[in-house]
């Protein structure tokens, strides 16, 4: 009879999966090693750009702009020996040299370093005390000189180079009267080595004491 109603006709072709049909268990190592190794891939990839090549990079420039400032500013003796930093001050207590600030740490850029003591800290007179006793036995300072604080006070670093022109100029006579020149000659030496503000209005002016001495020594022929 025709239309009369049977079982549907099967295709040949099997059944393709729903879209929505979930992957089978079996396939999750396989979809774990993928994920783990696009995660090792991509951290490989971050830390040779990002903490190889970038660095490298910049290094590369700055030596190629500024090679003593990409190298640490070191400072070489006449005989080609490391002797410091330019960046780091050192316990200059030698009469014929300025002196820098003072550091409860020895200007060391390893120990560590405590915060200085606050105005009201009891550390900070005795401190205080203990360097404008030592400036006044043996820096020979001009009569009633004024010790300018940036001088018997540390930085807060611990190994700060630079001091203010007046805190270098005060030591002036101290230096004159051991390397054997005049004041005004130290004077006018100190002078050449102020570094001015910024554009003129930007920052204070300063004196790295570091750069100084070094300067000083071979320029007067006096000591080490």
């Amino acid at each position: 009879m025709s239309g009369a109603l049977g079982p549907p006709a099967r295709s040949s072709e099997p059944a393709s999966p729903s879209r929505g049909a979930s992957a089978s268990p079996a396939d999750a190592p396989q979809r774990m090693r993928s994920h783990v190794r696009a995660a090792v891939v991509i951290v490989v990839l971050a830390v040779v750009v990002v903490g190889l090549g970038y660095p490298a990079l910049l290094t590369g420039v700055a030596d190629l702009i500024s090679p003593g400032t990409a190298g640490g500013s070191l400072l070489h003796a006449t005989n080609g020996t490391v002797v410091g930093s330019s960046l780091v001050g050192q316990n200059f207590s030698r009469p014929y040299l300025f002196w820098d600030r003072p550091s409860t740490n020895d200007y060391s850029t390893t120990l560590g370093y405590e915060t200085p003591p606050g105005p009201t800290d009891p550390a900070l007179r005795a401190l205080l005390n203990e360097t404008i006793a030592y400036m006044k036995q043996y820096g020979n300072l001009t009569v009633n000189a004024s010790i300018p604080l940036v001088l018997v006070s540390p930085s807060y670093s611990g190994f700060d180079p630079y001091l203010t022109p007046e805190a270098v100029l005060v030591q002036v006579p101290r230096v004159a009267n051991a390397t054997g020149e005049s004041i005004a000659s130290v004077t006018a030496f100190v002078n050449s080595y102020i570094t001015p503000p910024l554009f003129g209005f930007i920052g204070p002016a300063y004196v790295n004491v570091v750069n100084l001495d070094y300067a000083l020594v071979a320029w007067t022929g006096v000591g080490p």
